[in-house]
């Protein structure tokens, strides 16, 4: 079954490009052409968010420079210990809404000062793979279409967030522990 599914992940990727290809070929689409079109489109995109990204990333090192992750970090401690998640993954939860690169470096960390085989890197990869960079990504979505209101959006991806870091701790205790 392991060397099933190990063929099967190495010919995903080329066989449904492949699939791809064939399909438009046999609609008689111009393939080049559509891709060219599509990479222009995708070219203004990036220069339309712009400056939604660098307001994003300025936020974010503002926020890491100044101390306040740690004050949050702090603030929240005695609640994570009393509820039973490990404070180390503390910086992760707070920095993986924030900012991707930030919650991977954070990661690594914990990887490497607990190793991914424990409890704490468990749950640190589980949460890392179960959350989205919420900041990040409504910044490229709603600058893509240039929505200014986002109503009800960011309580509800917040909202989001928390159900899958407990999701991630009740898994990862029930599994690992």
């Amino acid at each position: 079954m392991i060397k099933v599914l190990s063929y099967i992940s190495i010919i995903a990727i080329p066989l449904m490009m492949t699939v791809i290809l064939l399909h438009g070929w046999v609609k008689g689409v111009n393939m080049y052409d559509c891709f060219v079109e599509g990479a222009a489109e995708g070219f203004k995109t990036s220069i339309r968010i712009m400056p939604y990204l660098v307001a994003i990333f300025i936020a974010v090192g503002l926020m890491r420079k100044s101390g306040f992750i740690d004050y949050l970090i702090n603030l929240a401690n005695p609640l994570m210990t009393f509820v039973g998640v490990p404070p180390e993954v503390l910086p992760l939860v707070i920095m993986r809404p924030i900012s991707g690169s930030g919650a991977l470096a954070i990661l690594r960390d914990i990887l490497n000062s607990y190793g991914p085989d424990s409890f704490i890197g468990r749950l640190s990869s589980t949460m890392m793979g179960s959350a989205e960079t919420i900041f990040y990504t409504m910044a490229v979505y709603f600058g893509s279409v240039g929505v200014k209101k986002g109503r009800h959006t960011l309580g509800a991806a917040l909202i989001s967030h928390l159900a899958s870091i407990i999701a991630a701790v009740v898994v990862c205790t029930y599994l690992f522990l």
